[in-house]
């Protein structure tokens, strides 16, 4: 019976893939693949976006050897790609697990088999929980750590497992907030209470504390690591008061993809606890990097002999108006490109002879559903209809979502694989 990974292989390409080529319909993606067609000439269809292999490769080395160079559990954030075979990559290279944000990602985890994951947030869904129960109930090497936040979340889940039969007690994290932040306990007193709720319940397991610097506002180096140390100190805190009783470790785990060196840091004068300490770092957009958000704030900017990452991803619009003099209308949008964080900027523009030319001087203004507005400083002459455009994104996040099937390209231009993903 052919596995997971096989049947992302045989899956068929058609209509449902944007980009792909049109002669390719019908064929697998594991066919198309071993084809080895350039991205530019090989009939692919603007919008089209592309992965440089040695960028994803460098990147995820890049970070797991920072990992261990610095003690870190590497527990990836596999929302910000949703990609399995990037999960196994990443396992291989020695991470704890993959983080998820919801229940359905979860899912896809597991169906692809990860054996650990870090479910970065709280869940109270009984139907969620009821599936969770099966799956630790099933399979005693799979484990499943589960934020906490408040005894009202608290009771909601006891009510769901014990519902669900469950016989494996879920292994939760408080997770220490901020004001002003996200979710998360504010203080210490409402950390405690938190922890008291677990400790009424047989169903779940207090296994460490979490949280997300990237909340903090304002955030720069040392509100960043006053905010991490506070999460150390509450896990100290926990551990003299007993609070861990029956978990093999203490589990203390922040981390974006902006602030791992002062996580780094921090966690490294975390004081001795009763358990061994996994200072787990959740690190995710590091995979494709970007040309906005994480390139600014890198750690590896502030601290370059740690290392660099590469943006991996290159979104090609082509001309197709030049209604203006010095503006140029591109075939991709907000359907295609990232764009939370910021607007695009050119990278690279490509000629039909397949000459490039450096993007200086050429500013993306605005996008709509289909469109990005490509503007030409002064002296500088707006890309030609037909000519492609390559784009570079900040906070790359969201592209994961908006393209299913990203064609991998060495640096020839060939598509070496077709990376799959799931939202």
């Amino acid at each position: 019976m052919a596995g997971p990974f096989d049947q992302l292989s045989q899956e068929i390409v058609d209509s449902r893939f944007k980009g792909l080529p049109p002669d390719a319909a019908g064929s697998t993606v594991g066919e198309l693949a071993a084809q080895r067609r350039d991205f530019a000439t090989g009939g692919f269809t603007t919008p089209l976006l592309t992965a440089s292999a040695d960028a994803l490769d460098h990147n995820l080395r890049t970070l797991a050897a920072f990992a261990d160079r610095h003690g870190l559990a590497l527990a990836p954030h596999g929302k910000t790609s949703m990609a399995p075979v990037l999960f196994h990559r990443q396992l291989a290279l020695g991470a704890w697990g993959i983080t998820v944000a919801v229940p359905h990602q979860a899912r896809v985890a597991r169906e692809f088999g990860v054996d650990r994951i870090f479910l970065a947030n709280e869940v109270v869904d009984p139907a969620a929980l009821r599936w969770l129960a099966g799956e630790l109930d099933a399979d005693p090497a799979f484990r499943c750590v589960v934020y906490v936040d408040s005894p009202a979340g608290v009771a909601l889940m006891d009510a769901a497992l014990r519902e669900a039969g469950a016989i494996r007690p879920v292994e939760v994290v408080v997770e220490w907030g901020v004001p002003g932040g996200r979710s998360g306990v504010r203080d210490a007193e409402g950390a405690a209470a938190v922890a008291d709720a677990v400790a009424g319940v047989e169903t779940l397991r207090l296994v460490g504390v979490a949280g997300y610097e990237g909340e903090v506002p304002e955030a720069d180096a040392a509100s960043v690591r006053a905010w991490l140390d506070g999460l150390g100190a509450l896990a100290a805190r926990f551990d003299a008061e007993g609070r861990f009783e029956g978990s093999a470790e203490i589990i203390v785990s922040a981390g974006g993809s902006a602030w791992f060196d002062v996580l780094a840091a921090s966690f490294a004068e975390l004081p001795a606890l009763s358990r061994p300490v996994v200072r787990m770092l959740r690190a995710g957009a590091y995979v494709s990097h970007d040309h906005g958000r994480y390139r600014e704030v890198t750690p590896f900017r502030r601290i370059p002999e740690e290392g660099a990452l590469r943006p991996a991803f290159r979104l090609w619009a082509q001309v197709v108006s030049r209604p203006e003099a010095g503006l140029a209308l591109l075939n991709g949008g907000k359907r295609d490109i990232a764009h939370d964080l910021g607007l695009p900027e050119v990278v690279a523009v490509r000629s039909p002879d397949g000459a490039l030319r450096d993007g200086a001087g050429l500013t993306v203004v605005k996008l709509s559903d289909q469109h990005a507005f490509l503007q030409a400083g002064n002296g500088v002459e707006a890309p030609a209809v037909g000519e492609w455009v390559a784009l570079g994104m900040s906070h790359p996040c969201t592209i994961f979502d908006r393209w299913p099937l990203i064609p991998v390209v060495d640096e020839r231009g060939t598509v070496v694989e077709l990376l799959r993903t799931f939202f």
